[in-house]
């Protein structure tokens, strides 16, 4: 099996960020790479580019590394567009101390603002649902949070809470931006 069709994880991704001899956490590049998902439709010579450029490298030192990289990117977009609204940050977890997981979640805030930021304009932002809109601005707070907190029950919901608004708001821009994708079943449908 190719390792594009793996399913990839914080650290398979880590991991290739440490061969290519950086030390920087790939939540960043992962707010970077929803948000280019969902407003520019990132392709992935662009994206392989785009990450290789983070690393200070010309290419992948690897083809493994290479499919690691992409694979990475079609799994976002696969879980962007499914219709089971399966998608999930790609942030450091439960191994991490809640202090990581923190700065992990800020990282990928930061990350997808930067995007947004880059790529909308006052335009596009007045087509948005308010919905979309009040979550972006929430999103915009959270590249603040404090991320040097203890271990407790009370952080850890504080933090689930937050990944999940972060979550939320990510597939509502996707699912904005790409009308009829995923294909959402209407509860209030009528049966014929």
């Amino acid at each position: 099996m190719s390792l594009i069709n793996e399913r990839q994880d914080f650290s398979d991704v880590a991991d290739v960020f440490l061969l290519h001899g950086s030390m920087q956490s790939p939540a960043f590049l992962d707010g970077r790479l929803c948000a280019l998902l969902a407003l520019r439709d990132i392709t992935a010579e662009s994206w392989l580019e785009e990450v290789c450029l983070s690393l200070g490298v010309e290419q992948p030192r690897d083809s493994p590394s290479a499919e690691r990289l992409l694979g990475w990117r079609r799994q976002t977009l696969d879980a962007l567009s499914a219709s089971d609204l399966n998608y999930a940050p790609l942030l450091p977890d439960e191994l991490f101390s809640l202090a990581e997981q923190a700065q992990g979640l800020k990282e990928w805030t930061l990350g997808f603002m930067e995007v947004v930021e880059e790529v909308t304009d006052e335009s596009l932002r007045e087509r948005w649902s308010q919905t979309l809109q009040e979550a972006i601005d929430d999103l915009a707070g959270l590249g603040q949070i404090e991320t040097d907190i203890d271990d407790s029950p009370e952080n850890e919901n504080d933090l689930f809470a937050l990944t999940e608004h972060v979550r939320m708001a990510a597939m509502l821009l996707y699912t904005e931006q790409h009308p009829g994708k995923p294909q959402v079943e209407q509860a209030d449908a009528p049966v014929h």
